[in-house]
């Protein structure tokens, strides 16, 4: 199914509007307890659980303008509502908070196996978009890697050393945009391994 066109604002707007929606509503529920079928829980708990929707409902908005969901958006769909019901599940936060180690672990974990095969899986991920040589995929899938490796062992430092407040901060806003400068350094500076657009590698 080709991909179609759809504002970029409206993308983006759907892509980072989750993520801004849980700040917004932890901010607002961080000091009330609410009484759900019985049980207390913390505004952490019911902030977190409310994610889980929103994040659904903006990756199926995106399909529908787009025609096309991307495998990283299926991967963390899947991780947010397993650690999201496990959260609400058993009243504790920690969940939540272990499911960035766990994401940005397990996408360090496949691509250092796609390394250790000679394969770039980055390059199976986003080579329609960005057309590179295949050294310059395994290049930039080695350092993104180690790049998601640190984000992982960063979050786990965070959430067990400093309070619920920090977290969320450095969760939406800080890691994101280490992430995005992060990558952003890399291609530029793999920028002789850039490819004429529609041209792939071996032809």
């Amino acid at each position: 199914m080709e991909e179609k066109t759809v504002n970029p604002i409206l993308k983006q707007v759907l892509e980072l509007g989750p993520p801004l929606l849980f700040f917004v509503a932890y901010i607002y529920m961080r000091d009330q307890t609410y009484t759900i079928g019985g049980t207390e829980y913390g505004g952490f708990i019911v902030a977190a659980g409310l994610f889980v929707p929103v994040l659904l409902a903006s990756i199926a908005a995106l399909w529908k303008l787009t025609g096309q969901i991307s495998r990283l958006q299926v991967v963390t769909a899947f991780m947010v509502v397993f650690f999201g019901g496990l959260t609400v599940w058993f009243n504790d936060e920690t969940f939540f908070k272990m499911k960035t180690t766990i994401v940005y672990g397990l996408f360090a974990t496949i691509l250092g196996i796609g390394l250790l095969q000679g394969r770039s899986y980055l390059s199976w991920v986003l080579g329609d978009l960005m057309p590179m040589a295949e050294e310059g995929w395994m290049k930039l899938t080695s350092r993104l890697a180690a790049g998601f490796a640190a984000l992982a062992v960063a979050n786990e430092i965070v959430w067990r050393t400093m309070s619920t407040d920090a977290w969320v901060k450095i969760e939406t806003f800080a890691f994101p945009i280490a992430l995005m400068i992060y990558l952003w350094a890399q291609i530029m500076t793999l920028q002789k391994y850039m490819e004429p657009e529609g041209e792939k590698p071996g032809e």
